[in-house]
């Protein structure tokens, strides 16, 4: 039977008007069947999420200082939403829990997770539909790892015979019987193993923006929303800090053939962006831009090499690559040239060890000229479309040439799925909203 896996994030879940918005959203498609909530978010700028409320809570009582304060303040948030959605339940014993465990035994993890577990409650309790304990189903290791032939396994013995099911998202126990949080946003993770254990159709995860965008709306004005991109695309882009899903929360849906659906819970009708595998068929799919999104980072540094007849000399760059190895460094780019090296690092795990770099990389290799630019970002821009596209790159120069933004380091994968331009630092905004304009804006117009 066709099913669909929802997860919404604490902005959707704010406050009880939100509530009945998701509640609409849910009860418009029967196929929404397992409901995945995270802890309420902030309401307006200046709220506190109920999330740093609870932390806040068990630093205190960690320190043995008294929060009852805090902690009235969270009762009262969700006795609020309770009572405006005219709800006949009360969460007064799960609170005496939970106050009682923070006292006894002060867990960041624990304190955390209770967020989840009550909205999980409430939101139930508000569309009729089963609860299900994330701490019954999502398991870890004692070392906080995911185990997840155990926990698919879990899942689908606890589901049996159940219709509907809210799962509260973020965090779940260990072997032991430990509760365990995933990282911040782990609610996304949560929303896709359970999607992987009940063979779900697809995963909407809806949030407060309409999907993807092809740019940072903090750089580019109104930048367009991403239709339809892969996994690898969407990996190269969460990698260089465009992300509105959890890193870890692609891994079991993709490895299972599952499409994710980003929506928004404030606009439903939006389509949002829908990612899907890398083997989709966009033949059914109208022709979109040349290039899929453009991200960049700052925080790089280049370690420059040069040495006459480099390429000639066998071992040279694994002599170079030890030194790094050695300092505990990877490196995030290595275009050369016959004579020349470059090498991007990040900048925050090479200071602490550049002079035991710069003497290794002297001894290893004894380089004509060896130096270390600092201040560089890297963008990358990354498109399927891009491989069968002629004059590209050239594009993409020439938008940077206009600019007058010199380029410090070009390299492009054999895939051709996404170039990565090194730039100065003062340079990136500018960068990416020069190709914006040349792939985005100028593609509308013809």
């Amino acid at each position: 039977m066709a099913n669909k896996v929802v997860k919404f994030g604490g902005s959707s879940l704010a406050d009880a008007n939100q509530f009945r918005k998701v509640a609409d959203i849910i009860k418009s498609d029967s196929k929404r069947k397992y409901v995945i909530p995270s802890a309420p978010g902030k309401r307006y700028s200046d709220d506190i999420k109920i999330t740093d409320m609870l932390y806040k809570c068990c630093e205190l009582a960690g320190s043995g200082m008294d929060f009852s304060e805090l902690f009235n303040a969270i009762k009262e948030r969700y006795n609020g939403i309770i009572s405006e959605l005219g709800l006949d339940m009360s969460l007064d014993e799960e609170f005496s829990s939970i106050e009682n465990e923070l006292k006894a035994r002060p867990a960041r993890d624990f304190a955390a997770s209770r967020g989840e577990f009550l909205n999980g409650k409430v939101l139930a309790r508000y569309l009729g539909f089963s609860f299900v304990d994330a701490a019954d189903v999502i398991i870890f290791d004692n070392k906080g790892t995911l185990l997840l032939e155990e926990t698919v396994k879990a899942v689908r013995e606890r589901l049996k015979g159940l219709e509907n099911a809210v799962i509260p998202g973020f965090y779940g126990r260990t072997v032991e019987g430990f509760i365990k949080t995933f990282s911040r946003g782990g609610s996304d993770v949560t929303g896709s193993i359970i999607a992987n254990a009940v063979r779900a159709d697809i995963y909407e995860n809806w949030t407060d923006v309409s999907g993807f965008l092809v740019a940072d709306p903090r750089i580019v004005d109104d930048p367009d929303v991403i239709g339809t991109i892969t996994y690898r695309e969407l990996r190269e882009l969460a990698y260089m800090g465009a992300s509105v899903l959890h890193e870890e929360a692609i891994f079991p849906v993709r490895s299972a053939g599952i499409p994710i659906n980003i929506k928004n819970t404030n606009r439903p009708e939006d389509p949002g962006t829908m990612i899907v595998s890398d083997d989709y068929d966009f033949r059914r799919e109208s022709l979109s831009h040349t290039i899929t999104g453009i991200a960049g980072r700052k925080g790089f540094s280049t370690i420059n090499i040069e040495k006459a007849m480099m390429n000639s000399e066998t071992g040279f760059g694994m002599k170079v690559l030890k030194v790094l190895y050695d300092n505990g460094l990877s490196f995030e780019h290595m275009p050369s040239g016959i004579d020349t090296m470059s090498i991007t690092v990040d900048s925050s795990k090479l200071e602490p060890v550049r002079d035991k770099v710069l003497s290794g990389i002297r001894r290893a290799v004894s380089p004509d000229h060896l130096e270390i630019e600092d201040g560089i970002a890297v963008l990358a821009i990354v498109g399927r479309r891009m491989k069968n596209t002629r004059g590209t790159v050239a594009r993409i120069f020439a938008a940077l040439a206009h600019a007058r933004i010199n380029v410090k380091m070009i390299d492009q994968g054999s895939s051709e799925l996404n170039v990565i331009i090194g730039v100065s630092e003062h340079d990136l905004s500018e960068a990416i909203r020069r190709i914006y304009d040349m792939f985005i804006n100028s593609e509308k117009s013809i």
